[in-house]
């Protein structure tokens, strides 16, 4: 399950007995926790009706007497076992109890169960456990995809009671990448710029949002469209040197891409006129077969960025370059 369904799943009043919110971003945990709360505490006290555990350091007794706690003046109650790191006190029994545990907890449970982890190993069986019916295993992994990112970014902005556009969602997803947390915060900048009401655009991310990517990226770009592939491996070395992160550095490339495909096509693009002039003089060096495939080997670099490849991170992001710019 994602988290957007979760949240379909809330705003239809649906709750189940037990949750594992788990993965590596840790803005879609707590936006998922936040998300739990509000659904089973309602308006409820929740001194009474929540239970904080942690996990490397609750027994299977102490863990089960909460569940069997009852709500006062609500109809249910929050159990959150939090962050349980294995191999520390007393997690390896809790681990090994929590199957038994989770399958006990009726459909219609008074205490909800969830637990928050980072990553987690799916063969394990209290893994398993929340992965089954009627629990459920909810995926906190940031989107790696820059269209995925840009639907994030439209989904905040409506969350805070804005629209962007979709050129400020790309220029935001170039420039910052998959750090959610600051998507967050740009776009809740980039919505005040742009005032009540009004749609978040191109202008308002370019003067308010700071750009998080290092300027070379732009270099790194430039070289590609204009044919210098040896000034492009130099500054794709001393992008991924100064630690750009390269699904970042992939993200850049394949916005710039996008944009002289689209000028390419015969469409227009959004920004200052230097800029457009530079994309038009790009796009004459590129077929639109050339482009398609170019995009092409932007999604297998990004396969191979997610450990689907025989080439570390660094190589695959170099034969790219290489590729694009010849």
């Amino acid at each position: 399950m994602t988290p957007d369904e979760l949240a379909a799943e809330l705003a239809a009043g649906k709750l189940r007995p037990a949750y594992l919110l788990a993965g590596s971003e840790p803005l879609l945990r707590d936006d998922a926790l936040a998300a739990l709360r509000r659904a089973v505490l309602a308006e409820g006290p929740e001194d009474f009706n929540s239970d904080r555990l942690e996990g490397d350091e609750t027994a299977p007794g102490r863990l089960a007497d909460a569940l069997h706690t009852l709500p006062i003046l609500t109809p249910r109650r929050l159990v959150w076992l939090r962050e349980p790191v294995g191999g520390r006190g007393g997690w390896k029994a809790l681990s090994e109890a929590l199957p038994a545990l989770v399958r006990a907890q009726p459909v219609d449970a008074s205490s909800v169960l969830v637990v928050t982890a980072g990553g987690v190993d799916r063969r394990l069986a209290w893994v398993k456990a929340f992965a089954a019916e009627p629990a459920a295993l909810v995926e906190c992994e940031a989107p790696g995809h820059a269209r995925e990112l840009a639907a994030f970014a439209r989904r905040e902005a409506r969350r805070i009671g804005a629209e962007i556009d979709g050129e400020a969602a790309e220029r935001l997803v170039e420039r910052i990448g998959p750090q959610l947390l600051r998507l967050r915060s740009e776009i809740e900048k980039a919505a005040l710029l742009a005032g009540p009401g009004q749609t978040i655009t191109l202008a308002h991310v370019t003067i308010g949002v700071a750009d998080l990517a290092d300027e070379r990226v732009w270099d790194l770009t430039d070289a590609i469209g204009e044919g210098r592939s040896a000034d492009a491996i130099v500054v794709l070395a001393n992008l991924l040197g100064a630690g750009t992160p390269p699904p970042v550095v992939l993200g850049a490339l394949a916005s710039h891409m996008r944009r002289i495909l689209r000028v390419r096509s015969g469409g227009r693009v959004a920004g200052p006129p230097f800029v457009v002039r530079k994309l038009e003089s790009q796009a004459r060096r590129y077929s639109v077969a050339r482009l398609l495939a170019g995009l092409r080997a932007i999604h297998e670099t990004d396969e191979a960025l997610k450990g689907q490849g025989a080439l570390a991170p660094e190589l695959a992001l170099e034969r790219l370059v290489l590729n694009l710019g010849a």
